[in-house]
């Protein structure tokens, strides 16, 4: 059975972005080439990429043309875009999943395959927490507050305990924190 794997940046104030959805702490980190390899490694190990419909278009008019070190897995990993309005997906080896969210995954981690990497948008975040889907927390903490914005856990139906497995800070103050409910913590 595939694990969901939530990936994602945030403040340490747990906001993913801004309530503009920009990302202004884009500069803690993301320079050291240890946290790149930890990134690329990470993407690199997905048996499909997951995003909702406002990451997914902003990924496909990045990803297709880079010449990145990321945009190869981006483009070759098959990706799932979460959306019940995108009329169809133009980036190869995407498909959309319109159904009810909690089936869509089950089908998906019933797969053979990696893990399923997901990566936003807050909302579609929110929701794989809300229904108790996400398996890992992988999560880069920057060392940022902005006070308000798109926050990652919201509404929650009960308090999420999560248990600390791997955790490393980088030079630039950068965290990566993986975490696990303890449900599923191994």
């Amino acid at each position: 059975m595939r694990r969901l794997i939530l990936q994602s940046s945030v403040s340490i104030d747990g906001y993913v972005a801004a309530l503009d959805g920009s990302h202004p702490w884009s500069e803690g980190g993301d320079g050291d080439p240890d946290v790149k390899q930890w990134i690329l490694d990470s993407v690199w190990t997905a048996g499909a990429h997951l995003m909702g419909r406002v990451t997914y278009e902003e990924m496909a008019s990045v990803w297709p043309t880079s010449d990145s070190d990321f945009a190869r897995p981006m483009n070759e990993i098959p990706k799932v875009v979460f959306s019940k309005t995108l009329e169809r997906a133009e980036w190869p080896t995407t498909r959309i999943a319109r159904g009810d969210l909690r089936e869509e995954i089950e089908q998906l981690k019933s797969e053979a395959g990696g893990d399923l990497i997901a990566y936003g948008g807050a909302r579609f975040d929110q929701a794989l927490s809300r229904l108790g889907l996400v398996d890992e927390y992988r999560l880069m903490i920057h060392p940022a507050a902005l006070g308000a914005g798109l926050a990652l856990f919201k509404d929650l139906p009960a308090p999420l305990h999560l248990e600390l497995v791997d955790a490393k800070v980088y030079p630039s103050g950068l965290a990566i924190h993986v975490l696990r409910p303890r449900s599923a913590a191994r």
